[in-house]
């Protein structure tokens, strides 16, 4: 299944994307699309078979012209792990080593917004990069697993993220990663949740993206380093993973930090977009922050 939630900034609603493209409202079923219903193997199987009589209603359009908004696949997001470095060809692309263990940070849920949203560029910035990544969410509690495939079997589904980034925050700036990391907007995630039965194998998936139409990121999780089951695996031994948490599983190369320079960090007016195959696509529109 699809799952998403449309609706403005704060009050989506739960809804379904169905085999023939349609939005179908959930809201009479499922309270949300959030840790509950991930963790409720009932009431997934409720909205499995709602969409499979086809009779959900759909989800009424903004105007004529206009869908609704599309807002993050999911509610009450616990916490977001993060894996730097992740893949073969970024490691070569800015000079690191490869890692000998998944290199963990963290985001914060406040960071998420819809695929579509405004991104803004923090004040001062001057290095604010794009990452296509595969986020994994988490579907069962997970603590100490022992295999790749009692991992794989903790997850619920998959979605689009950008890991936007401010390399000289996160890098030149001092203390942890997390100050290039957590400025607000800088999660954009969906269009859907893909549950876990839909994506066979999360190695082999296409990420790509663009800036201003230009390809800049096209890799695939077959050249990550550290698998995406080795990595709730791994993260299962430092922390208890619940459902409604969220796994980033780094980038492919392309980032502007790897590019030579005068290197093409993101400008105000700058168009992102980005999509992995089957998971669906993104499209930002880079705006400053201004004061509150």
């Amino acid at each position: 299944m699809k799952l998403l939630r449309v609706g403005p900034a704060g009050a989506e609603r739960p809804a379904l994307l169905d085999e023939d493209g349609t939005l179908r409202d959930l809201s009479g079923i499922v309270p949300d699309i959030d840790p509950d219903l991930l963790s409720d193997g009932a009431a997934l199987a409720r909205v499995r078979e709602a969409a499979d009589a086809g009779w959900l209603p759909q989800v009424a359009a903004v105007s004529a012209s206009e869908g609704p908004r599309i807002g993050p696949p999911l509610g009450r997001i616990g916490k977001i792990v993060c894996i730097g470095l992740n893949f073969h060809d970024h490691a070569r692309e800015t000079g690191a080593p490869v890692p000998e263990e998944p290199i963990v940070f963290m985001k914060a849920p406040d960071t998420v917004v819809g695929p579509d949203d405004t991104v803004l560029i923090p004040r001062g910035s001057e290095k604010t990069d794009w990452e296509v990544e595969l986020a994994v969410v988490i579907g069962r509690t997970a603590r100490y697993l022992d295999s790749g495939a009692e991992a794989l079997a903790h997850v619920a589904g998959y979605a689009v993220a950008n890991d936007v980034s401010e390399r000289a925050f996160q890098i030149e700036r001092g203390g942890q990663w997390d100050k290039g990391k957590n400025c607000e907007t800088f999660n954009p995630l969906g269009p859907w949740l893909v549950t876990a039965d839909e994506v066979p194998d999360p190695q082999a998936l296409q990420l790509r993206l663009w800036v201003n139409g230009v390809l800049r990121q096209d890799g695939s999780t077959a050249d990550q380093i550290f698998s995406v089951a080795e990595v709730v695996r791994y993260l299962s031994h430092f922390m208890t993973l619940y459902p409604g948490d969220v796994i980033s599983t780094g980038t492919p190369a392309g980032v502007a930090m790897g590019m030579p320079e005068p290197k093409p960090y993101l400008r105000d007016g700058d168009v992102v977009e980005l999509e992995i195959a089957g998971l669906g696509r993104q499209r930002q529109v880079l705006k400053s922050a201004t004061a509150a």
